[in-house]
Formats: structure tokens, C-alpha cells, sequence
């Protein structure tokens, strides 16, 4: 059984707050936060959208959530889900890494094993003209994100980035062909 701690969802840091930032002039019907973490997107969506679903694997981060959208799920991605959504959002989990320890950040293997997954279910769930904004870092080879979802039948671009000390963040729309 999962302990709750103070520490139990992922806090927002300035990764969350940057695409916060892009999604305040995001419109539309339906919204998605995958892995939701605190809920930080999901307020953010809940202004301009009507109806916004949070989802996470961590039932402590949809606890918190909980405090900003009545609609959490505590599923894998968009496993569980049938609706399909004008607007995807998700801070991916990026960092590298050999196992998966912290699933708020941990990418696993070239930090792309876990957003792939992700990717994959918000793929299913995304409506004709609808779109998929995922943060991902310089820190994970972010290339092999983006020809996946290429794959997948969208068009890719990178909307907007953001240096820091350590690394560069990354805002990648993909919007479904039509």
C-alpha cells in the first residue's frame, strides 16, 4: 500500500509552470491532463475548456488534483478512457533513467520509454482536429517523440522552448492530419 507523504504528487516546478503558461490561450470543449501531478494544467484548462478530465497513477497527486476538477482518474495515461478530447496535455516523465523510480519523472531508457506509452494512449483519444501537447527536455532524445507521433498520424512541430542552466524544455504540439 502506497504511503501518503507531503511529497506523494509531483509539486510544480518551472517545467509545469512554462507549459501553464502556453495553455492559458488554449481553447476548446473537451481537455485531458495526463498525469496530472498537482492538478497546475487541469486549473489552467478548466478556465477555457467546459469539461476537463485529470488523470494519474498516483491516487495521492489525484487526491490534490482533486482540489481543482471533480473529474479524476486514477488510470495508466488515457488508458481508461472513451471520450475523445479537443486538447491532450502532459508534463512528461523525461529524465533518463535505468528503472523506474519516481514516476512523476522517470523516462526510463533515453527518457522516451514511458512518454512512448503515453504518447501511444493519448493517440486514441485525441478527436479529428484535436491536439497533443506533451513538455519533454533536451535531456531526453526528445527525436524519437517526435517521429513517433509523426508515426502516428500527426504533424509536429516544436511551439516553444525554454533554457535553463541544465537543460532546455521543450513545448511539442502534434496536430492530428486530416
Amino acid at each position: 500500500m502506497q504511503k501518503e507523504s507531503q511529497n506523494s504528487y509531483y509539486v510544480p516546478a518551472e517545467d509545469s509552470i512554462f507549459l501553464a503558461d502556453y495553455l492559458e490561450n488554449q481553447k476548446g470543449r473537451f481537455a485531458l491532463d495526463i498525469g496530472t501531478g498537482s492538478g497546475i494544467l487541469a486549473k489552467v484548462l478548466s478556465k477555457n475548456f467546459e469539461f476537463v478530465v485529470a488523470t494519474d497513477i498516483n491516487i495521492f497527486a489525484l487526491k490534490k488534483a482533486h482540489e481543482i476538477t471533480t473529474n479524476c482518474i486514477c488510470c495508466n495515461a488515457a488508458d481508461a478512457l472513451q471520450t475523445s478530447f479537443d486538447l491532450i496535455v502532459c508534463n512528461l516523465p523525461y529524465l533518463p533513467s535505468d528503472e523506474l523510480v519516481d514516476s512523476a519523472v522517470d523516462g526510463l531508457h533515453d527518457g522516451t520509454e514511458v512518454p512512448t506509452m503515453i504518447i501511444k494512449s493519448a493517440s486514441q483519444r485525441i478527436g479529428e482536429s484535436g491536439k497533443i501537447i506533451f513538455l519533454t527536455s533536451s535531456l531526453a532524445n526528445y527525436s524519437i517523440l517526435i517521429k513517433l507521433c509523426e508515426s502516428l498520424g500527426f504533424d509536429v512541430k516544436i511551439v516553444a522552448r525554454k533554457k535553463l542552466f541544465y537543460e532546455e524544455l521543450l513545448l511539442v504540439e502534434c496536430v492530428r492530419n486530416t
